[in-house]
């Protein structure tokens, strides 16, 4: 444990940071679950309102730090495009 008060003070803020961020990272996780359901269902339009969410989501918590822009920009990948396949199934 921390000795020095300023050491003692870091502490307490990082473990409100990380309960802060537990959250924004749940939630974000909520939403990416959300898209992966709909795209197995293969619901299309529930895909892409669903895909906006979580970008969105996910874009926030790049802002705020939480996660890497690198891992963001992956992940969105990654949804786009299972919900794009999914629409050019439907479509063909």
């Amino acid at each position: 444990m921390a000795n020095h008060k300023s050491a003692l003070k870091r502490a307490r803020q990082n473990e409100i940071k990380r309960i802060r961020n537990k959250s924004y990272k749940t939630r974000a996780k909520k939403a990416i679950k959300e898209v992966r359901n709909a795209v197995a269902d293969d619901s299309a339009d529930l895909a892409k309102v669903s895909l906006s969410k979580a970008v969105s989501m996910i874009q926030k918590n790049v802002s705020k730090g939480v996660i890497h822009k690198n891992k963001a920009a992956r992940t969105t990948s990654r949804l786009a495009r299972h919900v794009n396949r999914l629409s050019d199934k439907t479509v063909s």
